[in-house]
């Protein structure tokens, strides 16, 4: 077998490419946009058809090179199902195993808590855990509803389950470390080592960490698999060319899933709230569709961004206010309510419709 760890100077990130010199099958774990020449060039060197890239999370440091790969080679794109990058090709679910090669197999381990939506690979001895598990530390657990006591149980009951010489290989290091091991840090990592949930979580809540630099700008476009407006464009030609059944179905599968758990109003009946209520109005559309238009009073808030910018609005300060929320025709604003009622919104109501639905209703 062919493994690379690959590195990433601007952002300390790791890459991982695996390969089988035979079948020629190979899989990339969290590679960064700009080094997709870089990746292009080494699978070509060995022969090679990259088959997937899988992501432990959506990145707040750094913007994935999947969507670009997709477009260039038609590699399939997997990213956690609760990761919200709906554009992905497959939704990953905890225990799901990857098949590559003759044999080959990559198991899905759910590790939330730096994000929901974090998870492992454990392919033969080697672990790729993304930020839940650091060389000597772990991944921040104060944005994107990140959760120390969740993090604090997938590492100890999870993770440090795994036999004692299972590699761990990171999404970072900061120190030009590169492999440690399920021994190494069950025993001498300092958040972790000997420490009960209850003072992991004090540790954790108490970093003070500044904004990660290019959060703003990544997790926005890992959202939508690294790819800006105008290249989203181009994955959906290719999409609805190469992966029409798997991709409407899964998009889909998504959407009517969080309809079975959220509520959803009529265009009428959001009016009437509207005029007799003091609720919270939010466009989750992107800023491009909002300043096309939308409905007075509404707080543009972005599905790509939601979960780290939702603490910036102070109207929604109130976990206990009710929340009207509206998309295009219905599908981002359901998945945006079951987003908020994880993060403790109990009042998040879906527009069934949309934004489309509201303006015939302004016309008929």
């Amino acid at each position: 077998m062919i493994f690379k760890q690959l590195f990433d100077q601007e952002t300390w990130t790791y890459t991982y490419l695996i390969a089988d010199p035979v079948s020629k099958d190979a899989v990339l774990i969290d590679p960064v946009n700009t080094h997709i020449e870089n990746y292009i060039a080494l699978l070509e060197s060995h022969g090679l058809q990259l088959k997937y890239t899988l992501e432990t999370h959506v990145h707040a440091d750094h913007i994935t090179a999947g969507g670009l790969l997709r477009q260039r080679l038609g590699a399939q794109t997997g990213v956690s199902q609760l990761c919200g990058a709906e554009t992905a090709d497959i939704q990953i679910q905890d225990g799901d195993v990857f098949e590559f090669a003759d044999g080959e197999l990559i198991k899905v381990i759910a590790t939330p808590g730096h994000t929901p939506g974090s998870i492992s690979f454990l392919w033969r001895d080697r672990v790729f855990t993304g930020d839940s598990l650091l060389i000597g530390g772990c991944g921040r657990t104060d944005f994107q509803g990140g959760n120390a006591g969740a993090q604090y149980d997938c590492i100890t009951q999870r993770l440090f389950t795994l036999p004692d010489e299972t590699l761990v290989y990171p999404g970072h290091d900061y120190q030009q470390r590169w492999v440690s091991s399920i021994m190494q840090e069950r025993t001498t990592n300092p958040r972790l080592a000997g420490k009960s949930r209850e003072q992991f979580i004090d540790i954790m809540n108490n970093l003070n960490l500044p904004k990660p630099r290019l959060i703003d700008e990544a997790v926005p476009a890992n959202r939508y698999c690294g790819l800006d407006e105008n290249e989203r464009q181009d994955a959906i030609v290719l999409r609805d060319e190469t992966l029409p059944l798997r991709i409407t179905t899964k998009t889909e599968d998504l959407v009517a899933a969080a309809k079975q758990q959220i509520t959803e109003v009529t265009v009428e009946q959001a009016k009437q709230l509207l005029e007799e209520s003091n609720i919270a109005l939010v466009d989750t559309r992107e800023e491009s569709e909002y300043a096309a238009g939308h409905i007075n009073g509404a707080l543009l808030l972005p599905r790509g961004v939601l979960e780290f910018k939702i603490g910036s609005l102070p109207e929604l300060a109130d976990k206990s206010k009710t929340i009207l929320i509206y998309c295009r025709t219905g599908g981002r604003s359901a998945l945006a309510a079951q987003t908020l009622q994880q993060l403790g919104y109990n009042n998040a109501l879906s527009m069934a419709g949309g934004f489309e639905a509201w303006k015939s209703s302004l016309t008929s």
